[in-house]
């Protein structure tokens, strides 16, 4: 089954959503601020080699600014950011989509084809 991380209010998130729903893709929703893709999930991303570390980030959130992650992200260890992005999901670019062996995040819909159709 595949999992749609997202925030309900999110522009982008709905883009994907009607993506899915227009594929007549089943999906489940999860709410990105209250349930988190789990550490794994985010590592094998980004060792797939298709995700960079700074692309799981959420870079033009509130959050990510405030902690003004910019400045800090390139000299940060996986393992230090791996705990920043488990730590809150508003830090995690959305829609974060799963299925527990693929992994898009963002809306790209050449992305979403090639991979969920």
């Amino acid at each position: 089954m595949i999992t749609i991380y997202q925030h309900p209010q999110c522009s982008t998130c709905k883009k994907t959503r009607a993506w899915f729903d227009e594929e007549g893709i089943a999906y489940e929703l999860k709410d990105i601020r209250e349930e988190r893709p789990d550490r794994e999930s985010i590592r094998q991303a980004i060792a797939s080699g298709n995700l960079t570390l700074r692309r799981m980030f959420n870079t033009s959130g509130n959050l990510y600014k405030e902690m003004q992650l910019k400045d800090k992200l390139d000299s940060m260890e996986l393992e230090e950011a791996l705990d920043l992005l488990e730590s809150d999901g508003m830090l995690i670019r959305r829609p974060f989509v799963t299925d527990g062996t693929q992994i898009t995040v963002g809306h790209d819909e050449e992305k979403l084809s090639s991979t969920w159709k």
